[in-house]
């Protein structure tokens, strides 16, 4: 039997774009950077001559292997489109990240977490191969065992300053069509965490949490399930955030537990009044998810709306939007921190763990047989005092490296350069350069990540 007709797609789109960027040759005056639209980064970056590549074709489902457990997909895929098209096949990638305009080759090249990730780990844990088209314009196949392992495990969390990701295969899980979830309520955090460490060592299929308050924390524990006895839907008129409180427990189809996050943006669609009956129905069904937050959130951030206003009544802010990983030994202090210094609520957790010991990925170091405890937290600090500028942002990344822990990068960061290359792998990363970007004509992860450039 001959290649697929996907295939064969994916293939002349391939040679297409290693033409036009040996047609191009090479600008190295100005840093390569992609041509998208849209994006899942919260963090500026200085303006400034950019080489787009314009990769937005490569957005496909190229194979899925039942046989196997494996799909193979386009790096701008987005999740969205990749779950659709499992889920068809009774599969569901092995870690769905939470907002549908994640792209499958941004969750690799950044870091993707879900709560199949205590058994699973991060989207890059599920990774089999990959192909990255080089800053350069090359293409260099990766696998765990072939001359470019050293670009397969130094590729997650570079950020594209070491290429781009055109094609991916990622392993699959079977699922049930309904997930029965379990909402415990804990009072003391404590025992909430305990119980989450617990519930990782279970067969459970999903573990994740909430923190609403000191002394009100809900335990979230999912299990695939053939029947349901009833079905919410959380697409439209109804809140899941605020049905963790609500109900002891909840059955929802595969699809949309999966995107169970995505209508609000977890909590975060109050920014926009979203939560409010009536708007709620101007806004409509079809733009009740993250892609139009997105937009949104980008349209302020131009116009510094919010800014402006919190000026107008005498407040200066701080964007604090993270996500740490933090370990679980430490979770109850880094808890405490949180409400001490930032006082950000809710906050969502997530656990995870690295499931092969033998996989080291260089630029995300994570410990092998220690269970980690993801702290998502994301709002705009308002505060009569002058701080300096990233302030409540700097105390967060001190306490993150004094408890053992790591920080994505997607959103704002002050690191020093010291405290960066030694949370980060940069002296493994300076080699990767050497080999795969010489020239330099991508950015460098520190000067990206942390100076904006």
């Amino acid at each position: 039997m001959g290649p697929s007709a996907e295939r064969l797609a994916h293939e002349a789109r391939r040679r297409r774009i290693l033409a036009v960027l040996s047609d191009e040759g090479a600008d190295t005056a100005a840093p390569i950077a992609l041509a998208k639209r849209t994006s899942n980064l919260f963090r500026d970056r200085e303006a400034g001559p950019r080489r787009r590549i314009d990769l937005t074709d490569f957005d496909h489902v190229i194979d899925i292997d039942t046989a196997r457990n494996t799909v193979e997909v386009e790096g701008m895929a987005t999740y969205e489109c990749l779950a659709a098209a499992t889920l068809q096949h009774g599969m569901m990638p092995a870690v769905v990240p939470q907002l549908k305009t994640i792209t499958v080759g941004g969750a690799v090249a950044g870091v993707g977490i879900e709560a199949t990730s205590m058994h699973q780990g991060l989207v890059h844990h599920s990774m089999l191969a990959l192909d990255v088209l080089l800053p350069s314009g090359h293409l260099v196949h990766c696998t765990p065992y072939n001359a470019h392992r050293d670009l397969f495990f130094g590729f997650p969390n570079s950020y594209g300053s070491l290429g781009y990701a055109l094609r991916l295969v990622l392993r699959t899980l079977p699922v049930q069509p309904f997930v029965r979830v379990a909402h415990v309520a804990f009072d003391d955090p404590q025992r909430f965490f305990s119980a989450l460490a617990a519930a990782c060592q279970s067969d459970t299929d999903f573990v994740d949490g909430v923190v609403f308050g000191r002394r009100s924390l809900v335990l979230n524990l999912a299990r695939f399930e053939d029947d349901a006895p009833w079905l919410s839907n959380y697409e439209f008129e109804g809140i899941y955030y605020r049905s963790l409180l609500q109900r002891s427990v909840d059955h929802l189809s595969v699809h949309d537990y999966l995107w169970r996050w995505d209508t609000d943006w977890f909590w975060c669609s109050r920014k926009f009044g979203a939560q409010n009956p009536l708007v709620r129905r101007l806004f409509g069904r079809k733009r009740l998810n993250s892609r139009t937050y997105t937009r949104l959130m980008r349209l302020n951030a131009r116009w510094g709306v919010t800014r402006r206003l919190a000026q107008w009544r005498g407040l200066h802010t701080e964007s604090v939007i993270q996500d740490v990983d933090i370990p679980a030994h430490a979770a109850t202090a880094f808890l405490d921190f949180l409400q001490r210094e930032i006082g950000i609520l809710p906050i969502w957790i997530c656990p995870l763990r690295v499931p092969d010991p033998g996989a080291v990925f260089t630029l995300y170091p994570l410990q092998a047989g220690t269970l980690y405890i993801n702290f998502g937290f994301w709002d705009v600090l308002e505060h009569r005092e002058v701080y300096e500028p990233g302030h409540f942002n700097r105390l967060i990344e001190r306490e993150v490296l004094r408890l053992g822990g790591i920080k994505s990068l997607y959103s704002d960061s002050f690191f020093t350069r010291d405290e960066f290359d030694q949370a980060y792998g940069m002296q493994a990363y300076a080699g990767l350069k050497r080999r795969y970007d010489p020239q330099g004509r991508a950015p460098d992860l520190f000067d990206k990540c942390v100076r904006r450039r």
